[in-house]
């Protein structure tokens, strides 16, 4: 059900770590592929495009020094077409860090203004995994940013369960206004802005509880944000994430008890959609509700992966429980991410190298 999205690309077109795809939303029918790398690539999103350009560098400020480490998540300004905005997340070193930094594009179409970095925010990282490193605009206009636990096993400051700090958390911050001595601003709905708050809550968390929730995405039908939290030794997860949702880790790991590792307190968590053992893979890959065209069967259902065993899923769910989940491939490769065009279309990126796009109908 997979086919080479650009097979007349030179094999030196880009790097092969390839992270995520998108799409800038310009009416120029191009995609963005991001490398870990650092560097940020742009093309014609046609089977038989011949060139990709280099749309951003900034392999020389990106920290590869932790095999989790890079560049991690794009997201394109919704007004990209009129103010030529988008964001990065990149891991940092001297001292080890997260950054999330706004870009400007030039007035070439096919070049980012290299010079125009304003940073946002930067989170401090413990250890070099377990950096999440989603990014995406809601259909609220606000961009949610996805940080893991700050790595070590076990989560041992208690990241997640803790709300005076951003890691093992989904923010959601408001970029279009700065606040105080900030360059975003939290919308005032946030679940932790209001007086009755625990103290020290960080205002920009919108769920918490997570552990390295690497890819998210919102279904563009019904505005449902999926997240795929990658498990430890375990279990891997599928949530559905809530406004102010505690996910449990490191209560937590998937539907499993972890600390203790029974009879753990369950009450005011909220339970995976699905969670899967290590007998089908070990890092899960989230992935998108299917909403395009080349695959009517498809049509509604989340996909997602591991990339361990390189299995592919599908699942329905009916706002209360999953009414069909069934493996629709095995497909060898180690899946890294997932991304979406802007007709909906569903691709596969993997570490060699390819760009693969789902087009076969699946029965």
């Amino acid at each position: 059900m997979l086919e080479n999205a650009f097979p007349d690309l030179p094999s030196n077109a880009w790097d092969s770590r390839l992270l995520f795809l998108t799409y800038p939303p310009d009416g120029s029918g191009r995609v963005a592929v991001v490398s870990q790398e650092g560097r940020i690539y742009v093309l014609a999103n046609e089977r038989r495009t011949i060139r990709a350009f280099t749309f951003l560098d900034i392999s020389s400020k990106v920290s590869r020094e932790g095999n989790e480490e890079g560049l991690l998540g794009l997201a394109f300004h919704p007004a990209y077409a009129k103010n030529g905005q988008f964001y990065v997340y990149y891991s940092a070193l001297s001292p080890r860090r997260s950054v999330l930094s706004r870009f400007q594009v030039s007035q070439d179409a096919n070049a980012a203004d290299q010079g125009s970095e304003q940073i946002l925010l930067e989170v401090p990282q413990p250890f070099p995994n377990h950096n999440g490193g989603m990014l995406a605009f809601g259909p609220d206009g606000y961009l949610y940013v996805g940080l893991g636990d700050g790595g070590g096993a076990g989560d041992p400051s208690g990241n997640g369960q803790s709300l005076t700090t951003l890691l093992g958390k989904i923010l959601r911050i408001d970029v279009d206004r700065g606040e105080g001595e900030r360059a975003y601003a939290v919308p005032p709905d946030n679940p932790f802005t209001g007086a009755d708050s625990p103290p020290g809550s960080r205002s920009e968390i919108w769920a918490y509880g997570l552990r390295n929730p690497w890819r998210f995405s919102f279904d563009r039908e019904t505005g449902d944000l999926w997240a795929a939290d990658v498990g430890q030794n375990r279990s891997e997860e599928i949530d559905l994430i809530r406004r102010g949702g505690n996910y449990g880790w490191n209560m937590l790991e998937g539907d499993l008890c972890f600390r203790p590792s029974s009879g753990c307190d369950r009450t005011r968590l909220e339970p995976p959609v699905l969670a899967y053992g290590r007998d089908l893979g070990c890092s899960v890959t989230g992935g998108y509700v299917y909403r395009g065209a080349a695959s009517h069967a498809l049509r509604g259902v989340y996909v997602y992966a591991d990339f361990c065993s390189g299995r592919l899923w599908g699942l329905r769910y009916d706002s209360q429980a999953i009414t069909v989940q069934r493996e629709l491939a095995r497909t060898g490769l180690q899946i890294a991410s997932f991304g979406e065009d802007e007709a909906g279309e569903l691709y596969i990126l993997a570490f060699d190298g390819g760009v693969y796009r789902v087009r076969q109908e699946a029965g």
